[in-house]
Formats: structure tokens, sequence, C-alpha cells
């Protein structure tokens, strides 16, 4: 008997010791993750040669089933990178001819151009976790960069207002582990596709080792539209687990994690939705521009607010040949404030309606002279509040490789005119308002800006 108990002790004793060992290289693990000293092989596999997640399943139709709906995975003892392509024996539907020519037409209006180099180097890379930018994406250059800063306004929400257990501030955004990031990121990418999908299905693309289709006269191969695999979730909790368990797909260097984002938008939404959304516009999804292509608001307003308007404005507004144009019909989370130099106000159509400049959260996607970038505050009462909106602060992030942080705005929107009259920018003499400035303005119309010493954007 005293020999049994002894053994039980001795077992406890052991487990004790192994739970203390996992915890210390768990903490090893993260600190050696914050200094980016493991591994960034994206091509690994793993030892069976299956890349599919062990929580996926099958219900005979070819859907995927992530099993234990919302169960994430805890934290591994170690971080091994998942390969950015997937085995084509995953059980997703493998594309065709004539939806790989239908999706080609509405990004390019033809089906013989292809990605610019551009678009096809971009996806999705935090900064370095525990920084002043631990909550930013790193931006790329030309079109895709539009995305991925409608796509940080979302991360943003996920790490302020939606996730548990963290305070809304800025610290808090500062201190964005490696974990975090990636859950932010999984959870903004799914909630976009979610409401493209009607809150009904979303529909994801992930690349595979094998191409379903060959380039024809009439169609151009660009060597990943060809590996295709469409996989359809039917709940939010399912399309955001399956997405953070083939992440790497999305943030891998090489992995196109930007172009597919985008092709699982136009799926989630459905060609049939995407031609009603565009109403009376038989303009291309994306337009060329300087040997590349820029993303139409169609696509930015799909992001936003799950339809594919055309248009900012509210509701419906007649066109200049009398036709009827469909805007923005409802609040989103995140709104949308743009300013351009040579527009001017008289033009009806272009002007930002206020479900755009008044969101249900207090973040913006901005638009400045062409420029995309983040503007937000971490107070969520701000825009539900008159008191809380007459004197506050906000961050706006420009992704610049010069940005360092945030930058820290007061805005004050009870300021007397005098101090108006001389609050011309004195980095810029002679100029009275910065162009980020005259953004802000366009909300709120009297509001002086103070940069708090830094020097003004743009």
């Amino acid at each position: 008997m005293e020999s049994s108990d002894r053994e039980q002790s001795s077992q406890e004793l052991d487990l004790e010791e192994i739970t203390r060992k996992i915890s210390f290289l768990d903490k090893w693990r993260e600190i050696f993750s914050y200094h980016r000293l493991g591994t960034n092989n994206t091509t690994s596999q793993n030892c069976e040669g299956n890349h599919i997640s062990a929580g996926e399943t099958e219900d005979g139709t070819g859907i995927p089933q992530p099993k234990g709906h919302g169960q994430w995975p805890s934290s591994s003892l170690c971080s091994i990178p998942k390969p950015s392509t997937i085995s084509s024996k995953s059980g997703g539907f493998p594309i065709s001819l004539a939806v790989a020519t239908k999706l080609r037409q509405s990004l390019f209006g033809n089906t013989v151009q292809v990605f610019s180099s551009d678009w096809t180097k971009a996806y999705f890379r935090f900064h370095d976790p525990f920084s002043d930018l631990a909550f930013a994406l790193e931006m790329g250059k030309g079109g895709a960069r539009s995305i991925q800063m409608a796509v940080q306004g979302s991360i943003i929400k996920y790490l302020l207002f939606t996730r548990k257990g963290k305070d809304c501030n800025f610290l808090s955004l500062r201190a964005t582990s490696k974990r975090e990031q990636d859950h932010a990121l999984a959870a903004a990418l799914a909630g976009a596709l979610w409401a493209a999908g009607a809150a009904r299905k979303a529909t994801i693309c992930l690349v595979t080792e094998d191409a379903y289709i060959a380039p024809t006269p009439d169609y151009s191969g660009d060597g990943v539209t060809e590996r295709l695999q469409l996989f359809e979730l039917l709940e939010k909790e399912a399309t955001e687990k399956f997405i953070y368990d083939h992440l790497q797909c999305f943030k891998g260097e090489g992995s196109h994690g930007v172009i597919l984002f985008l092709y699982s938008l136009i799926f989630s939404r459905t060609f049939e939705r995407l031609q009603k959304d565009l109403d009376v516009s038989t303009a291309p999804l994306l337009r060329p521009n300087a040997g590349g292509f820029l993303c139409s608001q169609a696509v930015l307003n799909m992001i936003l607010t799950g339809r594919a308007s055309p248009h900012v404005f509210n509701g419906y507004q007649e066109g200049k040949s009398q036709e009827m144009l469909c805007g923005v019909l409802t609040r989103s989370d995140i709104g949308y404030l743009q300013w351009r130099k040579d527009t001017s106000e008289d033009d009806r159509l272009s002007q930002v309606g206020s479900m755009l400049k008044t969101p249900k959260l207090p973040i913006w996607l901005c638009n400045i002279n062409g420029n995309y970038s983040v503007l937000f505050s971490t107070n969520r009462q701000l825009l539900s509040d008159w008191k809380v909106e007459r004197l506050f602060d906000l961050y706006f992030y420009s992704g610049q490789p010069a940005q360092n942080k945030p930058a820290h705005l007061t805005v004050d929107t009870h300021s007397h005119h005098w101090e108006r009259v001389r609050h011309e920018d004195e980095h810029r003499p002679g100029r009275r308002f910065s162009p980020v400035e005259m953004a802000i303005r366009s909300k709120w119309r009297e509001a002086t800006i103070n940069w708090n010493g830094t020097v003004p954007l743009f």
C-alpha cells in the first residue's frame, strides 16, 4: 500500500515538473518569437505531407467543417511554420475555367490582363509584436495597399473593441503579442468575408500544389488563379477558425495573401450579388494606373460594409443621366473619410455621406489625395456622446516606412474663430491646414487639430 502511495506521489511530482517545464519553454518561445529568432521556412510540410488542419472534417459535401466551433488551439511549445500552399487533396472545390474567366472579367474587364508585381508580392505582415506598431500591418506599394489598410481598420476594431479581457487603450495595442496578431488578422479577414456573404456563407480561396485549368488563347494564366481551391463555410465562427488554421496562406511571404483575400471576398459576395451592388456601373473592380492597378471604391466598400457599392453617399441619388444610383444604405462598424485637393464640394456624388462619416465605432479608413491611412480613437463613446466629441484624441497610422509610431492628434471641435485663424501650419508657411486635417474637418468642420509635437504628415 505504501509502495502504491509512493508511486502515485512520484507520478504527481513528475507531472508537476513537466507542467513547469512546459510553462518555462512557452515563455521563451514568446521571447524568441518577439526577436524573430524562429525559422521562416514557408515551404515545410508535416510528416505525412498533408497540409489540411487536423481540426477539419468533411460532411460529405466537400465543405470543410472545423471541429469544436470556437475552440481555438492552445499555444504550442514551438511555432512550426505552415506552408503557404495546401495539398490538392484538402477537400475544396477546384476552380473551373468558366469561374476563372468570370473572376478575371469582374476584376479587369477582360481575361488577358493579370496582376502587376506589386499585387503578387502583397501579403498581410505585422510589425514586431510588443512595439509601438505591434497592432499595425506593414504596408506594401501600389493598389494592394488600400486593401491592406482597409483590413488594418478591422484589426484595430478587434484589438480595441472586440477581444475580451483587454483594456481599450493605446498601451494595450502596443502590448500586442504575435499570437494576438494572428487572432486579430483571422478575425478581420473572416469578418469581412462573412459580411460580404450576407451573413450566410463565406467562401475562402487557397492555392494548391496543382493547376486545374490551362491557359487558352482567350485566358492568360497567372500561376495563382489556376491553382485555386474554394472552401465554403456556413458559420462565422467556423470561417474564423478555418482562416486561423490556414493563416500562413495569407501572411506568408510569397503567399499572394492580398490577392487570395480579394478573390475570397468576390466569391463570398457571389457574382450575382456583385452585379446588383454595382447597379448601372460596368467598370471593373480594378483600374489600370501607372503600370499597376488601383482598387475601385466598390472593393473598399465591400470590405467596410459587405456591399460593393461604387458610391460613398447615403441611400439613392439620381445620376447625371437621370439613372438611379445606390450608395451606402446602413452604418458600418468602420467608417470612411476622403479629401482630395482637386475635388469640388459641389460634386454631390463624390461627397461621403453620414453613414460612412459616422460609423458604429471610431475607426476610419482615409483616402487622402489617393494615399490610404487609418484614423482611430480608443474611446468607444466618441460617436455616441456629444460631450466626448468636444475635445478628444485620435491616432493616425499612414503605413509610411518613416512612421515608427502612430501620430497622436488632439481634436477641438469648439475652438474660437481667432484660434482657427492663427492655426496656420507652422511647418508649411502660407498653408493653413494639412491634408490630414482637411480629411478630419470633412467630418468635424470647425475643428482645430493639435499634432502634439509631431510634424504633420502628407
